[in-house]
């Protein structure tokens, strides 16, 4: 009985406590506090909802820059150099105090050839070696007879033959070649001018130079001339040697 009664006394004690002015503020503080970070919360929320993108875009454009620099004044690879000590590229040509030989080619035309020392040659090719001119008409065959039309034969001054083969290679008789046989030392390369193009030469022709000690090189007239001039000034006309048919030559004509 006892313990029931003090169990009494402590509820209505804790009932009058919860009654109190104090304990009602406190409850009204605490409710309010929570019901205001809920509100915000939503609120913040809400404020943070995504943006629809618009379907529409800007272009931004910019005008031109007000501390650019101005274009350069010129177009060099650098600033005008005044030092005396720069390099001098003509120094560099080894062959620009060697003279060019006599029988170098000034001028390749249709019907023929112009050289250094003002000879022209005309309806004709030319074989050069040793420092010599020769006119070299490979086309010519055995029975045809070389001289005026009246005389019976093609003429000098036209240019007619062939010098293909039947496979389209370039071909001509071992007798074309009658001088190199005879001077002596040979020349060490034979630049060979197929014309106004490049053709292969057949491989009989190859293996008959090739047995008179001649390494062979064979391109078109023009860059044949080139390539002779550069290599007579470079080694000396008696290293090198040229057989060239003039840039009009056309087969069958």
């Amino acid at each position: 009985m006892a313990m029931e009664r003090s169990l009494g006394t402590f509820s209505r004690s804790l009932h009058k406590i919860c009654k109190s002015t104090h304990a009602q503020s406190c409850a009204n503080r605490l409710f309010t506090t929570s019901t205001t970070s809920t509100a915000s919360s939503i609120a913040r929320s809400r404020s943070y909802q995504p943006i629809a993108i618009s379907a529409h875009r800007c272009i931004h454009t910019s005008g031109r820059f007000q501390n650019a620099s101005p274009p350069p004044r010129n177009h060099g690879r650098g600033p005008q150099d005044n030092n005396e000590t720069r390099a001098d590229l003509a120094s560099f040509d080894v062959l620009r105090n060697t003279a060019a030989p006599a029988t170098a080619i000034d001028a390749c035309t249709p019907e023929g050839f112009a050289l250094d020392n003002g000879m022209r040659i005309s309806g004709s090719g030319i074989l050069l070696v040793g420092g010599e001119v020769f006119r070299w008409r490979p086309w010519l065959q055995e029975h045809r007879k070389e001289g005026t039309v009246g005389g019976g034969a093609t003429g000098e001054d036209e240019m007619t033959g062939r010098l293909l083969n039947k496979k389209g290679q370039w071909e001509v008789p071992n007798s074309a070649w009658g001088v190199l046989e005879l001077i002596y030392p040979k020349p060490d390369l034979l630049i060979i001018g197929t014309g106004p193009h490049t053709i292969p030469i057949a491989p009989s022709v190859r293996e008959y130079l090739n047995s008179l000690g001649l390494r062979l090189e064979i391109q078109d007239t023009g860059n044949a001339s080139a390539q002779f001039n550069l290599l007579a000034t470079e080694r000396g006309v008696e290293q090198v040697a040229a057989a060239l048919i003039p840039l009009g030559w056309r087969e069958g004509r």
